[in-house]
């Protein structure tokens, strides 16, 4: 097989269209009946009648032109269907912006984590290395979800990129990490597995993180003129994190800036896996449920948006990050759930089994005030 893939890719170099045809038609007569094939360039164009449903033929046949670096699309123009076969167009990817994110990144939480432990760093700015501790609590929950998200899109054979970070020179420093999907999802399986990974990773990180952090020391911080202060007294606490205060015994009001990360992980677990658009847990769930998970993605927002109106103007909180999220999510469904090419094969039940387990965790990171800021 890697021999026919190195053939492959020297004939590339020249396009062929014959022996392209030889090499994929067995593959595409099992569920594409063939009358006619036309070339154009690089471009092949086979004419015939699904043998399956129709919907279906582009999912089986990734798998067997992907592993040749073909891709394809089934249309149907004038009265007729055709099989549109070409070479899948790589672009090189440029790792250094990756790079340069990720290091700026690490600088700007470092920045505020120092920030955080009471740093004057205007008078002080040899003491940026205080923050550290912080950074790389940080850096540990967001890079682990994204890499899990890119190790698991590879497993299936997906293209990705790596994990672009972004700085964010307040706060925490940084407003997440992502990875972007160069490809289809050949299957629900697949898109179950690439959605679940990365929230699952980042959440069992996330606990580590916050073990750490209350068994260390909180240190003593003069306010700042200007600062965030953060403690237990100014942080909505979801059940996960107050579970493990307990188990840990911490009773001090200050937290330690690594637990805070882990805080923090938590919360963006529950983000991500909020059932809607392109988030984690709206491709969960449309692995889980196929298409009638659009009506939970059509209902979140407006469940958001109930939610922040009732913290403001009931309980006269902060809830301005409810409504935030609510248009957030407006604009992410109106964008539709990501559809895998083979969406017939439902999940397994030990897989449902682990998306609701996911989905229960999620609500442990739930906190309907997150938070509350001094200045």
């Amino acid at each position: 097989m890697n021999q026919e893939r190195k053939n492959h890719k020297k004939g590339n170099e020249k396009f062929n269209a014959e022996e392209t045809i030889s090499r994929l038609y067995p593959s595409i007569v099992r569920v594409f009946d063939v009358y006619e094939v036309q070339n154009s360039g690089e471009v092949l164009y086979f004419y015939g009648t699904p043998i399956i449903d129709a919907e279906n033929v582009e999912g089986e046949l990734w798998a067997p032109f992907h592993q040749f670096e073909f891709g394809c699309t089934l249309k149907y123009e004038l009265g007729e269907y055709v099989l549109l076969v070409a070479p899948e167009k790589k672009t090189k990817e440029k790792t250094w912006i990756n790079l340069v994110l990720f290091i700026v990144t690490f600088f700007t939480t470092m920045l505020c984590g120092a920030w955080m432990v009471g740093v004057d760093l205007i008078n002080e700015p040899l003491q940026l290395f205080r923050g550290l501790p912080f950074t790389l609590a940080m850096m540990a929950v967001l890079g682990s979800h994204e890499m899990a998200h890119y190790i698991m899109a590879r497993y299936h054979g997906m293209e990705v990129s790596l994990p672009y970070f972004i700085p964010f020179p307040a706060f925490i420093g940084t407003m997440g990490a992502a990875i972007l999907y160069k490809g289809p999802v050949p299957s629900r399986k697949a898109l179950f597995d690439v959605g679940i990974a990365g929230p699952l990773v980042g959440l069992l990180m996330s606990i580590a993180v916050t073990f750490i952090g209350f068994n260390l020391e909180a240190p003593a911080v003069k306010s700042l003129p200007g600062s965030f202060m953060f403690d237990l007294g100014h942080l909505g606490l979801p059940p996960l994190f107050v579970f493990i205060q307990n188990l840990v015994g911490a009773t001090d009001g200050n937290l330690h800036p690594v637990a805070f990360a882990g805080w923090v992980g938590m919360f963006v677990t529950l983000l991500n896996l909020l059932p809607a658009g392109q988030l984690d847990g709206g491709h969960i769930l449309r692995a889980m449920l196929g298409k009638k998970a659009e009506k939970v993605s059509f209902l979140m927002p407006r469940i958001l948006f109930i939610l922040g109106v009732y913290v403001i103007y009931w309980l006269k909180e902060d809830g301005f990050i409810w409504i935030f999220w609510a248009l957030l999510l407006w604009a992410l469904a109106a964008a539709g759930h990501q559809s895998p090419l083979h969406d017939t094969v439902e999940l397994d039940r030990k897989r449902i089994l682990i998306g609701i387990v996911m989905f229960v965790l999620g609500l442990l990171c739930f906190t309907l005030i997150p938070f509350k800021t001094t200045i």
